[in-house]
C-alpha cells in the first residue's frame, strides 16, 4: 500500500484534537464546577506542554529549514501555521470558559475568584496585610535601562510589567516576576480569592514608590523544548553518540539549553498597548505571530491548584482505591504470605481502582524484608517526590541485597529529580544505571529472585505505568504479578540488557523493542488477515494512548480490508482514518476520557478463536517501535485473560464518556440514548472495585 497522504490525519493537529475533547470535559454543565475547574486548569497545562514540545519543535525545524513533509503532506511551515492556529483558537476557548462561566460559578458558589479592583474595604485590606508580610520582602524589581539590559524571562513565569511612557520616548520599564513559591490565588476575608499578579499590582507603588504613577500589564513567556535526541532513529544525522560516562553530563547539559531555549510563545494582557507588546516581543525574539493577548487570567494551568476547603458538593465523590481482593486480610509482616499469593495464581492490578500501595508498594516492601529474597530489579522512569519506591529500594540496598535500578535519566521534564534517586541508590548500595545509549528505555518492570526449598525462583510485575505512587492514584493503568517461569525467563534477559547493554539471544515469549516488537506487532496482525481469509474468527481490540506509526497503520488497513474487525480505544492521537470506505471499514476507533487519565495499553488478538492478550507500556508510535527499549508481555493465566476481556467489554460499551471517530476524523461524544442507563467507564470500574472490595 503506498504512503498516500490522504491515508493519514496529521499527527500534531490530531493531537489537538485530543486537547479539544479534554476542554469538553472542562465545559461540560453537568460535571460538579470544582472539577470542571481542574479540567479548565489541566488545559492550561496541556496547552503549555503543547506550546514547548510541539511548537518548539516545529519552529526548530523551521528555523533549520527541513524539508520533510508529514505523514498527510504537510511541510513543517504549514504544519506550524496550522497548529499554531488551532492553539490559539483552543486558548480563546478556554478564555473564555474561565471568565464567562467558571469565575461566575465560583462567585455563585461563594468561592469567588476576585478582581483586585472590586474587593471591599476588608478584603482589600488582608490581601495588602499577606503581600507586605508574605510577598514583598522576596521581591526584586529589575529595570531596563543603559545600565540594566533585558533580564532572563524564565519559561513558564508570570511576569508584572511596570511601565511610564512609551518605547523609545523616555520609555522607563520594570519587570517584577511573580513568586512561584507563593500561591496564587491568594485567600481574602469573606471566602473569597484574588489572584496574587493584582495583589501586587496593587501594591505597586510600595515597591517603585518613585512618584508619577506606573501603568502595569502582565506577561508570560513559553521557551521551546527541541525534539528529543532519544525519539530520533539511529542513523539519523543528529542522533546522539555517546562515550561512556557521558549521559549524565549530555543531560545536563540539555537542562541547561531548555532553560534558555527560544521564546515559541509570548502571551500578554489584552491592555498592553502595541507599542509595548512589539517592544516586548522584540526583547525576546519573539515572532510577532507568537504574541498572544488574554482578556482574562493568564497562566490557566495554576487552577489546578485552586483548591478551596470544603464544598464537596462541588467534586466528584471520593474515590479511595481498594486492596486487590486477593490481598486483604494478608498480615503487613507476613512476607511470606504475599508470595504464596502470586505463587497461587497471577494477580491482575488495575489501578487507580486497585490500591498501588498495598499491592505494587508492598510486593517491593515485602521484598526488602524477606529474607529469603536475594536480589530486586526495576526499572524508574518518573517516580514520584520522597518516593517510598525508591525508600524500599534503599532499604533492600541496605540489607545486603542485590538490588539493579535502571533509572532513565532522559525521561523528558524528570531529567533532574531521576539523577538525583540515581545518586540516592547509588550512596545505599544499590548498582544504578542512568538509561541505555541511543535509546531511552521506556520499560515497566520489576524482577524479585527469592530463595525457595533450594531453588531460585522469579516473581515479577509488569505493567503499562510507572512506578510512580502519585500517579497510581490519578493515571488508569494495568499490571500483572506473576511467578511463570517463561515470563520470568524473558523478564531476566530484558535486565541483563538493561545493565550489561548488550542485546540478549532470547526474550522468550516477551515482544521487547526495539529488537522484535514492530516484527511481532506486524505479524500478530497479518495472522489476523490470515483467519478471516480462511474464514476462521478474526479480531483485534486494542487500547493505547497513541497511533501514529505509519507501517502499523498501513497493516490495519489491509487487514480491515481482508475483513478483520477492529476496535482500538485511542485515549489521544490517531493518525489512522477510521470507517472510510474501501480502506478501513471494519475499524472502529474511539477515545474515553474521565477523572482519571487513561494510560493502560492492552492489545487483543482473536487468533481463530483462541484469543491471545498483551499489555505492557509500548503504544504503536514510531518511536515506541524503533527508538525505546519497550516491553509487551503475554498474558498467561486464564483468570487475568478473562478480566481483560470483561475491562474492554466495559469500555467498549461506554455510552457517556467515550468519543467515536468519525469518517471525516471528527470526534463526536456518546450520550445515553433516552431511558438508558449511563454506563461510563471509570464509573462502572469504581462500582465493581468498591462491590469487590466489599465482599
Amino acid at each position: 500500500m503506498a504512503d498516500r497522504t490522504e491515508l493519514f490525519s496529521n499527527r500534531e493537529l490530531s493531537w489537538l484534537d485530543f486537547a479539544r475533547r479534554v476542554l469538553e470535559l472542562a465545559e461540560d454543565r453537568d460535571a460538579p464546577l470544582l472539577e470542571r475547574v481542574k479540567f479548565a486548569g489541566i488545559m492550561g497545562m496541556i496547552y503549555d506542554e503543547f506550546a514547548m514540545k510541539r511548537i518548539g519543535g516545529l519552529r526548530h525545524q523551521v528555523e533549520h529549514k527541513h524539508r520533510h513533509t508529514s505523514a498527510d503532506g504537510l511541510s513543517p511551515e504549514e504544519e506550524l501555521r496550522l497548529s499554531r492556529d488551532e492553539l490559539n483558537r483552543q486558548t480563546q476557548i478556554l478564555r473564555r470558559l474561565v471568565s464567562e462561566e467558571l469565575r461566575p460559578g465560583l462567585h455563585a458558589a461563594g468561592v469567588p475568584i476576585m478582581d483586585y479592583a472590586l474587593l471591599d474595604d476588608a478584603q482589600k485590606a488582608s490581601a495588602d496585610a499577606y503581600y507586605r508580610e508574605s510577598v514583598e520582602p522576596i521581591l526584586t524589581p529589575l529595570s531596563v535601562d543603559i545600565g540594566h539590559p533585558f533580564p532572563f524571562i524564565s519559561n513558564l513565569s508570570l511576569n508584572l510589567a511596570a511601565t511610564q511612557g512609551t518605547p523609545g520616548q523616555r520609555w522607563r520599564f520594570v519587570r517584577v516576576k511573580v513568586p512561584p513559591n507563593r500561591p496564587r490565588w491568594v485567600p481574602v476575608v469573606g471566602g473569597a480569592y484574588v489572584p496574587l499578579e493584582q495583589v501586587m499590582a496593587g501594591n505597586l507603588h510600595r515597591l517603585l514608590p518613585d512618584g508619577g504613577g506606573w501603568d502595569y500589564h502582565f506577561f508570560r513567556v513559553t521557551r521551546g523544548a527541541k525534539d528529543d535526541p532519544w525519539d530520533r532513529l539511529p542513523g539519523d544525522e543528529a542522533h546522539p553518540v555517546l562515550g561512556p560516562g557521558s549521559l549524565i553530563g549530555m543531560v545536563s547539559a540539555e537542562l541547561t539549553a531548555r532553560r534558555f531555549a527560544g521564546v515559541v510563545r509570548l502571551q500578554v494582557s489584552e491592555s498592553m498597548p502595541e507599542e509595548q507588546r512589539a517592544w516586548l516581543a522584540g526583547q525576546l525574539h519573539t515572532d510577532p505571530a507568537d504574541v498572544i493577548a488574554i482578556d482574562g487570567l493568564l497562566a490557566t494551568a495554576d487552577l489546578l491548584q485552586f483548591q478551596p476547603q470544603g464544598l464537596a458538593e462541588l467534586r466528584d465523590r471520593p474515590h479511595v482505591p481498594v486492596t486487590h481482593p486477593r490481598l486483604v486480610g494478608l498480615e503487613s509482616d507476613d512476607t511470606e504470605a504475599f508470595f504464596r499469593e502470586i505463587r497461587a495464581g497471577d494477580l491482575l492490578l488495575h489501578h487507580p481502582y486497585h490500591n498501588f500501595d498495598t499491592s505494587v508498594l508492598r510486593f517491593l516492601e515485602c521484598a526488602a524484608r524477606d529474607p529469603q529474597v536475594l536480589a530486586i530489579k526495576l526499572t524508574i522512569y518518573r517516580t514520584s517526590k520522597a518516593s517510598p519506591i525508591v525508600r524500599a529500594l534503599t532499604d533492600a540496598a541496605q540489607r545486603g541485597k542485590q538490588v539493579a535500578v535502571l533509572v532513565e535519566i532522559t525521561a523528558r521534564f524528570d531529567e533532574a529529580p531521576n539523577i538525583a534517586w540515581g545518586e540516592t541508590l547509588e550512596r545505599a548500595g544499590a548498582h544504578v544505571v542512568y538509561g541505555m545509549e541511543r535509546i531511552k528505555t521506556h520499560v515497566k518492570l520489576g524482577m524479585v529472585v527469592r530463595e525457595e526449598n533450594g531453588q531460585l525462583r522469579r516473581y515479577v510485575h509488569f505493567a503499562t505505568g510507572n512506578y510512580h505512587a502519585g500517579t497510581a492514584r490519578l493515571y488508569e493503568d494495568l499490571g500483572v504479578l506473576s511467578c511463570e517461569p517463561t515470563l520470568g525467563a524473558g523478564v531476566a534477559a530484558v535486565f541483563n540488557e538493561l545493565t550489561a547493554a548488550v542485546p540478549g539471544p532470547d526474550y522468550g515469549p516477551l515482544l521487547v523493542g526495539p529488537h522484535n516488537l514492530r516484527q511481532r506487532f506486524v505479524e500478530l496482525i497479518r495472522r489476523e488477515a490470515d483467519h478471516a481469509g480462511a474464514g476462521r474468527a478474526a479480531g483485534i481490540r486494542a487500547k493505547m494512548n497513541q497511533l501514529q506509526d505509519k507501517q502499523i497503520i498501513r497493516e490495519l488497513y489491509l487487514a480491515s480490508q481482508a475483513g478483520v474487525p477492529m476496535t482500538l480505544n485511542v485515549r489521544g492521537l490517531c493518525c489512522l482514518r477510521a470507517q472510510v470506505p474501501g480502506l478501513s471499514e471494519t475499524i472502529q476507533v474511539f477515545s474515553t476520557l474521565g477523572r482519571f487519565l487513561e494510560h493502560g495499553r492492552i492489545y487483543r488478538f482473536e487468533n481463530g478463536g483462541q484469543p491471545e492478550y498483551y499489555i505492557g507500556s509500548a503504544d504503536w508510535m514510531r518511536r515506541n517501535l524503533d527508538s525505546r527499549m519497550e516491553t509487551i508481555v503475554p498474558v498467561t493465566d486464564a483468570q487475568v485473560k478473562s478480566q481483560l476481556e470483561h475491562i474492554l467489554d466495559v469500555y467498549d460499551a461506554d455510552n457517556a464518556s467515550a468519543w467515536d471517530m468519525q469518517p471525516d476524523g471528527r470526534y463526536l461524544r456518546r450520550r445515553p440514548a433516552a431511558g438508558a442507563e449511563r454506563r461510563a467507564a471509570q464509573e462502572v470500574f469504581i462500582r465493581e472495585a468498591e462491590a469487590a472490595g466489599a465482599e
